[in-house]
């Protein structure tokens, strides 16, 4: 392994440019001490979470399912419990909760269903890098926008031939003679594409290739109704039927240079910084879908009757049931912690990540076992566990998929044996190439950039040669 010495100017604090104009932003902090006991505003949120999930969506999700319906009714009466806008500080006219108040909402919201419960992160998703990273025109016209009508956002990103590696997006922003943005490009599986009122895009404003992707992309906020946008159809997805996923077409649509979010060539930091911020809303939802296939199969497990007696008092059964209850209670803990991190203004990466991959394998976990345990009634559309196990395999897939989520883990933040040795101030990464497995972090002050080749489960280090003092250990 190769570590990097500490005293070469601008390596100890990995990518300064985040810790200057970007990460410390816009961070919502909450003080004191970790606590494990939820405050009566918290419980208070849960209840009412709860009851709307009941009255709501439980009964209707079904329908929904079925229809491959957008519940807009009921997303109408979220907005006015304020759950849409749950983050969003006050002063923009949202109900300025903690990271971890936004995520209790969207556990109870999740239990019902998470293809209503999606749309609600996915516009969390869209509002995060506007909250912690736009300027303060840009806050007060979008957050206050969707906290003053029931509008949301959404979050276009992915394209057809690039999913997790967002560096390699080829939508492009091509600036005018009066500075303003043409955009051209297709972005795919968007959430809330069909109904949202604006949308965070991001595109590429540097087109040579070789520029590095923490310089090559810019982010922009796009009204929906700006002439050139091509909404595609609703697509019928395995799962999460309730939430609208479509492709995104964009010809030459204009963007005002007010709408860049940040500073052009910014875009990617900013994209991907958003997910510290999103990552524990998503394990939150995980969590619910989870918990309600346990509280389905324990229900069942004491209703069945197999041998003369209820299949809850058959060990095996039992067995499935306590490492439900198991997985269940350390993943609603690791996004507490996740979020709790972020409401500190600490940086949150390394458990955000872990949160988000551990609680998709428990929802998707739970969600099977709660079928075994239904047995032949649990494949069948009238009961509720098979809609909960197509629910939950897009876990496994959005928002970083498993083994993504796991590397970065592991490789980048928090690994003991990472080659480098990263630090509490030490950066996201900024790309990561899938066809190369690279990663590529700025360091302004001395050179342009340290790239970081994946080699099997180690990581070779290059670095400009007039920096040969590192040393190998």
């Amino acid at each position: 392994m190769l570590r990097l010495p500490k005293n070469i100017n601008g390596l100890s604090k990995i990518s300064k440019c985040f810790n200057n104009s970007i990460i410390k932003s816009s961070v919502h902090t909450v003080n004191g001490p970790l606590s494990f006991n939820l405050t009566s505003e918290q419980k208070e949120l849960i209840e009412t979470a709860k009851k709307f999930s009941r009255e709501v969506i439980i009964p209707n999700a079904k329908k929904w399912d079925l229809n491959n319906e957008y519940p807009v009714e009921a997303h109408k009466k979220a907005h006015e419990l304020g759950f849409f806008v749950a983050g969003v500080p006050t002063e923009y006219g949202g109900l300025g909760l903690s990271l971890l108040d936004c995520c209790l909402i969207g556990e109870e919201l999740s239990y019902g269903c998470t293809g209503f419960s999606t749309s609600m992160l996915a516009n969390e998703l869209a509002l995060g890098p506007v909250k912690l990273f736009a300027s303060e025109e840009l806050k007060k016209k979008y957050l206050g926008r969707n906290a003053a009508e029931s509008v949301i956002a959404a979050y276009a990103v992915t394209e057809p031939g690039t999913g997790s590696n967002v560096a390699g997006i080829t939508t492009k922003a091509v600036k005018d003679n009066d500075g303003n943005f043409i955009l051209n490009g297709q972005k795919m599986w968007i959430s809330n594409a069909g109904q949202c009122n604006w949308f965070f895009v991001l595109a590429r404003t540097n087109l040579d290739p070789k520029a590095p992707a923490s310089k090559a992309f810019t982010a922009f906020v796009v009204d929906r109704d700006t002439p050139g946008i091509i909404i595609g159809r609703k697509e019928l997805n395995m799962g999460q039927r309730a939430s609208d996923t479509r492709g995104v077409t964009f010809e030459d649509v204009k963007i005002p240079k007010e709408n860049i979010v940040n500073a052009e060539g910014n875009g990617f930091k900013v994209a991907m910084g958003a997910f510290d911020f999103s990552r524990p809303i998503v394990a939150c939802g995980a969590v619910g879908l989870a918990q309600r296939a346990f509280d389905e199969a324990t229900k069942y497990s004491l209703e069945r009757k197999a041998f003369g007696q209820e299949i809850s008092k058959f060990q095996a059964i039992q067995f499935i049931l306590a490492d439900m209850a198991i997985n269940i209670e350390t993943a609603r803990l690791i996004y507490y912690k996740a979020a709790w991190e972020f409401d500190q203004g600490r940086r949150n990466t390394y458990y955000a990540s872990i949160a988000k991959c551990y609680a998709s394998d428990v929802a998707n976990k739970c969600a099977a076992d709660a079928v075994q345990v239904f047995g032949g009634a649990g494949f069948n559309s009238e009961y509720p566990v098979e809609k909960l196990m197509r629910d939950a395999k897009i876990f496994h897939i959005y928002e970083g998929p498993e083994q993504w989520t796991k590397l970065f883990a592991m490789e980048i933040t928090g690994n003991k044996q990472s080659p480098v040795d990263f630090n509490d101030e030490c950066c996201q990464f900024l790309t990561k190439d899938s066809e190369v497995s690279s990663l590529v972090l700025d360091y302004p002050e001395n050179f342009e950039s340290l790239e970081l080749t994946n080699v099997g489960l180690s990581w070779k280090v290059e670095i400009p040669t007039h920096y040969a003092n590192a040393t190998s250990i």
